[in-house]
């Protein structure tokens, strides 16, 4: 059913395979402006999605409407889970706290216990390969540490579905190819769905089960990409002609959006 103004946002507390469900999804701002046109996107559990497109095409805007902090203007936007973890550009981590607090801070606003969260925040610190950091205040932490940081805190919620707002983007390549070696194995671990926003079109491929290619403003979805490499990835994937050939596919898809041919 297509609705008017504002859509609802529903979640279902039974299971399901189906985490993020768009339809014909519209964002427009009280200042006229059209962030979002018609998108329909559905993230099932298991899958690994990651919208690529023009600056101001709207993908920021998606993830908060998924998150429930936007509400769509026109449309359906339904979600089959409320365990969300949230990833943003920056860290966010609070410079008062050491890595630990930081990290048991969510589970502490979730209202927690002690004992309980100080447990996921060190089974959290571990996973991200922090653990020795526990005690250190952020400005003793490097960008990627400070990002592990921010991703061992979304995992003391055990979500079901993540959020990842372009958390590597500001990272040197070395360290950001690291961290995306490290969200794989996560992902494969702890068997959550993804929907990842970044800029990187090899990013997108090297990451993803699925890349979403968006137009420029208004955003609309303008090509889908099933990535055929298995899970977990090869890092060595990087380097094959089928890789190079799908990141130019993804590209050119990419152009195409933005109003080049």
């Amino acid at each position: 059913m297509t609705l008017t103004s504002p859509a609802p946002r529903a979640t279902h507390s039974t299971p399901t395979d189906t985490l993020l469900d768009f339809r014909d999804v519209e964002m427009t701002f009280p200042d006229g402006t059209i962030a979002l046109q018609g998108v329909d996107l559905v993230v099932k559990r298991g899958e690994f999605v990651t919208v690529v497109g023009p600056s101001g095409c709207g993908k920021s805007t998606l993830l908060r409407i998924a998150s429930g902090l936007e509400h769509a203007s026109h449309g359906t936007a339904e979600l089959g889970t409320d365990r969300i973890g949230y990833v943003f550009q920056d860290a966010t981590l609070l410079p008062w706290r050491t890595v630990t607090d930081n990290v048991e801070l969510l589970a502490e606003l979730h209202g927690e216990k002690k004992k309980a969260r100080a447990e996921k925040a060190a089974e959290a610190i571990e996973l991200v390969g922090l653990k020795g950091f526990e005690k250190h205040l952020p400005r003793a932490l490097s960008g990627g540490m400070k990002m592990r940081a921010s991703l061992a805190r979304s995992l003391t919620l055990d979500p079901e579905l993540f959020l990842f707002d372009e958390p590597f983007g500001a990272l040197d390549e070395i360290t950001r190819e690291r961290l995306n070696d490290e969200l794989i194995r996560l992902f494969n671990a702890k068997n959550f769905a993804g929907l990842f926003i970044t800029h990187s079109v090899s990013e997108a491929v090297y990451m993803s089960t699925k890349v979403v290619v968006m137009s420029g403003r208004p955003g609309k979805i303008v090509e889908t990409f099933d990535v055929p490499f298995p899970q977990p990835r090869d890092p060595e994937i990087r380097f094959t002609p089928e890789y190079a050939a799908l990141v130019g596919e993804v590209s050119h898809a990419l152009r195409k959006g933005h109003g080049h041919s």
